[in-house]
């Protein structure tokens, strides 16, 4: 692996634990629950795998998906040379360019920000179901990691 993408791998390593203590907190009983009809439900945001987020059937896919994402982007990263990190990715459809950045930049911004807007965005149905939520950057209302 290529020494520029080494703070990024420790990084999903340690965002995937944060993660998994949010996902453990998801309620069985309420994966179909939506705050809002357009809203995706519960289990379809802690699921986030795909753009077209699957409705699972239980916690286990959940954690599941979340460990094979971990691993996938260990694998992708692990490989990816020096070439291809600094190279430019392009969004394009039927020949149309929609945005271009460098491969580095796009795991930056898609998969990693992406990432932690949807882990917020669960915290906060978390707390719509009065579901304790658990510390991330810090405290939270319901918990502290310095107490």
């Amino acid at each position: 692996m290529i020494q520029m993408l080494e703070p990024m791998l420790s990084e999903i390593r340690e965002e995937a634990v944060t993660t998994k203590r949010v996902l453990e907190r998801v309620p069985a009983d309420k994966l179909s629950w939506k705050p809002h009809p357009k809203s995706m439900s519960l289990g379809q945001l802690a699921s986030q795998a795909s753009f077209e987020p699957p409705v699972p059937g239980d916690l286990k896919q959940i954690h599941a998906a979340l460990d094979q994402s971990v691993r996938s982007a260990e694998e992708c990263i692990s490989g990816m040379s020096e070439t291809a990190a600094l190279g430019t990715w392009r969004l394009t459809l039927r020949g149309k360019e929609f945005f271009s950045k460098s491969r580095s930049g796009l795991l930056r911004s898609i998969m990693l920000n992406h990432w932690y807007h949807h882990r917020g965005q669960l915290s906060v149905y978390l707390r719509l179901l009065d579901v304790p939520v658990p510390a991330i950057y810090g405290r939270s209302a319901d918990e502290s990691p310095f107490a």
